[in-house]
């Protein structure tokens, strides 16, 4: 019986807002990957009872804790805003914990031998910190116009809120220079989409 252990592949996948790339890591888990959502876990850490709570209501104060006991997102959004240094102390509270859980589930896959484990890692290139954890990145590209189209059609947001948030990532050019493939989503059906993601999914071994 032989005691070799399958190689598990750690794909970093990154995108501006509205670039698809949600849609891209659901196209992936059909295909067999394992998702680690890095904002889906700050969001667990961060939720009613979270791990990072204590932490953040003894640096930052009840203020921003809401009447569930989750972090109160629209006030912390506009403290880091404002004092730019508060995103900081938030993410040394935030990213440790979120790294333990990503570890965990991490080890998981590769006990279970999973071949591909994707992590959804949407500031991947402002980071700094996540390159050399991963095997490949695969970024998500579109055109800033068609980025906007999509988050207006989604969230309501006026275009100039929009204009910050990509405004505040790493430019389109900052993101292909970091990745080893680079997926252009505009203009595409999802059909077509599909195949792209299908080679990838191909091409780092499912």
């Amino acid at each position: 019986m032989s005691t070799h252990r399958q190689h598990t592949t750690r794909l970093g996948l990154t995108g501006g807002i509205g670039s698809g790339k949600s849609t891209v890591a659901q196209i992936l888990v059909h295909c067999g990957a394992v998702l680690i959502d890095a904002d889906c876990l700050a969001r667990t850490v961060t939720g009613p009872g979270g791990a990072a709570m204590a932490a953040i209501a003894q640096t930052f104060g009840p203020d921003y804790i809401d009447a569930n006991g989750a972090l109160h997102r629209d006030r912390m959004r506009a403290l880091a805003f404002s004092a730019p240094a508060s995103r900081k102390r938030l993410e040394a509270i935030v990213h440790p914990l979120v790294g333990q859980l990503t570890t965990a589930q991490v080890d998981a896959a590769v006990a279970a031998g999973q071949r591909l484990v994707v992590f959804d890692i949407p500031l991947l290139v402002e980071s700094g910190h996540w390159r050399r954890q991963l095997d490949a990145v695969v970024v998500v590209d579109c055109r800033i116009e068609t980025q906007m189209g999509r988050v207006m059609a989604r969230n309501a947001l006026a275009p100039e809120a929009i204009e910050n948030i990509i405004t505040a990532q790493a430019s389109r050019s900052a993101r292909r220079a970091a990745a080893d493939v680079v997926l252009y989503n505009d203009g595409l059906s999802l059909q077509a989409l599909q195949a792209q993601v299908h080679q990838v999914a191909v091409q780092f071994g499912l």
